[in-house]
């Protein structure tokens, strides 16, 4: 089956088994691996990417229903610069990753959920992210990176150190 869909802002068109999941389509076709593939049951988020705007876990969503619909992966997050958005370098300043396999789904949830809500409450931040899971840091650290995204809405000020 033939589709076209919008990852990142390029549209592109491909021949695809219509049974393909979006997170294997990102990583097998497109070749944007930062999207990782942790449990193939829906459970643990690792595979979150935003699709018009919501994240939502790729291993659960068909690359055909994606046709239509804007994709986002955390490959789309650095600034054209190259500099870390908000919520990258939240993560970064308050040490919210130790492996960093899920890392990019939390940063796509993170990224949905400020977009939405630009000043979580602790409770709200948990309930963004009870899809995600994480086995290393206790989560304090990225409840402390949201917050500390939500502080810094257009990046890092020119006294924080890079």
């Amino acid at each position: 089956m033939q589709v076209t869909i919008t990852v990142n802002g390029e549209t592109a068109t491909h021949d695809v088994e219509p049974r393909l999941l979006l997170v294997h389509y990102l990583r097998e076709v497109r070749r944007l691996t930062g999207t990782h593939v942790g449990c193939d049951t829906s459970n643990c988020g690792a595979c979150t990417v935003l699709l018009d705007g919501d994240a939502v876990k790729s291993c659960t969503v068909l690359a055909v229903q994606a046709v239509g619909h804007d994709v986002a992966t955390v490959e789309s997050l650095a600034r054209p610069d190259g500099t870390f958005s908000p919520v990258q370098e939240g993560f970064r300043q308050e040490h919210g990753l130790q492996c960093g396999y899920c890392t990019p789904g939390m940063l796509m949830a993170c990224t949905a959920l400020l977009t939405e809500n630009p000043d979580p409450t602790d409770d709200e931040i948990r309930e963004a992210l009870e899809g995600n899971l994480c086995r290393c840091t206790g989560y304090q650290m990225i409840l402390d990176a949201v917050h500390w995204a939500a502080a810094h809405p257009d990046g890092p000020s020119p006294a924080v150190p890079a």
